[in-house]
């Protein structure tokens, strides 16, 4: 009996620097594909003043997680080669507050006519990437929303078709019944692959609501991506998955604070909220673009200011 226990203490001591061995391996991985995404915004000084009176008085100061503040996103889906920039092909807002347990999510349609920040012309939203790369598309972005935008993630679209495979694929609700590059997607339910995930998002010509419809089909693919991500539990498909992110994602966001984002604030956020930017197609020296006018700027600049500048309760630590 004596000896039984000593075998039986022995095999619960392995057990235990196993599972430890598991935790700090994991633990080691993330910071290391965190590390390998980290990429910071070279500094750059203002490049407008807000029309907003009350931001003009007291500007967003830095995000301070510790206190569960809320702050914003610019997802950049970019095609990137050898020797070619690309341009951002999707452009994604996402505004996270868990005083309001919920994401703001939209989509900035990327042939929006706007001021291209640091550039000096007036182009499609899109090309501020292939002009000038990440800091340029921030700067426009802030431009045309009239809010600083506080983290950005880019995505390079070839990677991210891979990092869908690797979380299972996707599903998602097809509306109606479509053919692209020699894909049909029938209407219904329908469970994709990355490559076919990639497809599926970027159709537009053939859909009745244009690049609404593209980008509403963009959004319900990251939700669904963010969603299998958060839930992998298998080990070997953990780490293939820190892998790909750390080879396909840069991001400014710290390792510190995507474990703030993961222990604080996601089990505080229970809804994604959606929003469409509201414009018009125009031909303008045979180019076309989106239009967008002021007063619809207005109006999305004042439900992101609502969605950020909610006061986070005061028991919050």
């Amino acid at each position: 009996m004596k000896r039984f226990l000593v075998w039986a203490s022995a095999g619960a001591a392995v057990i235990l620097v196993i599972a430890g061995g598991v935790v700090w391996y994991l633990y080691h991985s993330v910071e290391q594909a965190a590390a390998k995404m980290y990429e910071d915004v070279k500094p750059t000084k203002t490049v407008y003043v807000s029309k907003d009176v009350e931001l003009k008085k007291a500007p967003p100061e830095p995000v301070q997680m510790k206190k569960l503040a809320p702050f914003s996103v610019l997802v950049l889906g970019v095609d990137e080669r050898e020797n070619d920039r690309g341009r951002s092909d999707t452009m994604i807002v996402l505004t996270v507050n868990p005083a309001k347990q919920s994401i703001l999510m939209f989509n900035i349609p990327r042939d929006t006519r706007t001021d291209i920040i640091g550039h000096g012309t007036v182009d499609k939203i899109n090309h501020a990437y292939a002009f000038g790369g990440l800091e340029m598309s921030i700067q426009t972005v802030e431009h045309f929303l009239d809010y600083p935008i506080d983290y950005y993630a880019k995505v390079n679209m070839e990677g991210f078709a891979r990092l869908i495979d690797l979380i299972g694929g996707v599903e998602v609700d097809n509306p109606f019944a479509f053919d692209y590059e020699g894909r049909l997607f029938e209407e219904g339910h329908l469970m994709l692959n990355g490559s076919d995930a990639l497809k599926y998002s970027r159709m537009r010509y053939d859909d009745p609501r244009g690049d609404f419809g593209r980008n509403s089909r963009q959004r319900e693919i990251l939700q669904q991506v963010m969603n299998n991500a958060m839930n992998i539990s298998n080990v070997t498909r953990l780490h293939s998955l820190l892998g790909e992110l750390g080879n396909s994602v840069k991001t400014n966001v710290t390792f510190d604070e995507m474990k703030k984002f993961v222990t604080d604030y996601r089990p505080k956020i229970n809804k994604i909220d959606t929003v469409e930017i509201k414009g018009y197609g125009k031909t303008i020296n045979k180019v076309w673009y989106y239009l967008v006018d002021d007063s619809e700027r207005d109006r999305i600049h004042n439900i992101i200011k609502d969605q950020l500048q909610q006061q986070v309760p005061s028991n919050a630590q």
